[in-house]
């Protein structure tokens, strides 16, 4: 089926694109985009300045911050990013707060929920939304809030290089690696770790 405004067009406008990145590392927040773009002037986009618009895991580091740059710049383009804490996490499971980053997102946009399409499963904050099984790789708005929740929590992994350094959270992005697991033996958790994740909440830390 390839990227398209099927669904958007099928849900109305003001059509709201979501989607979420950061459930899966050790530390971090989860982040969350929301994107609207009237159906006309996306219809425009698709064919130009946003063809290159996909599920950001199938695009370069590169690409995406291309795109997410031409994302957030065109005045036809409403957009918001939020996060939920990794003390979020912890607290509420990483389903309940990935969900809070999504509803925090779409709430910035204060837009009709109606009309919202939801990479994934079903989202509890959102239940008006529409929720699309691989959705990034179908939807427009879907694939172009996937770019901004990805980018914008690789940016964040810069900060955390940055305050945390020999983790190396540029790296990896937090994710399970052996890299990251020897920094955790090593090191310990710092405060952005997560600690309800496996094997952080380990206090051995015998990986």
């Amino acid at each position: 089926m390839g990227i398209s405004l099927e669904l958007e067009k099928a849900v109305g406008d003001p059509a709201i694109g979501v989607d979420e990145a950061g459930r899966g590392p050790l530390a971090g927040a989860v982040y969350a985009a929301a994107v609207s773009v009237p159906v006309a002037i996306a219809e425009e986009l698709l064919a130009g300045e946003w063809s290159a618009v996909n599920d950001s895991k199938k695009l370069s580091h590169a690409r995406r911050e291309e795109l997410a740059e031409k994302i957030k710049s065109n005045p036809a383009c409403r957009w918001a990013i939020a996060s939920a804490s990794p003390a979020e996490i912890d607290s509420l499971n990483i389903l309940r707060a990935t969900h809070l980053a999504m509803k925090r997102a779409v709430d910035t946009l204060a837009l009709p929920e109606g009309n919202v399409l939801v990479d994934g499963l079903p989202v509890s904050t959102l239940p008006q939304s529409r929720n699309v099984v691989k959705g990034d790789a179908k939807s427009l708005l879907i694939a172009a809030a996937s770019i901004l929740a990805k980018t914008a929590r690789d940016a964040d992994c810069l900060r955390l290089e940055r305050e945390y350094p020999g983790y190396g959270f540029a790296k990896h992005k937090g994710y399970p690696t052996k890299e990251h697991f020897a920094a955790l033996a090593k090191l310990g958790p710092c405060p952005e770790h997560r600690r309800s994740f496996a094997p952080v909440s380990q206090p051995s830390f015998d990986f």
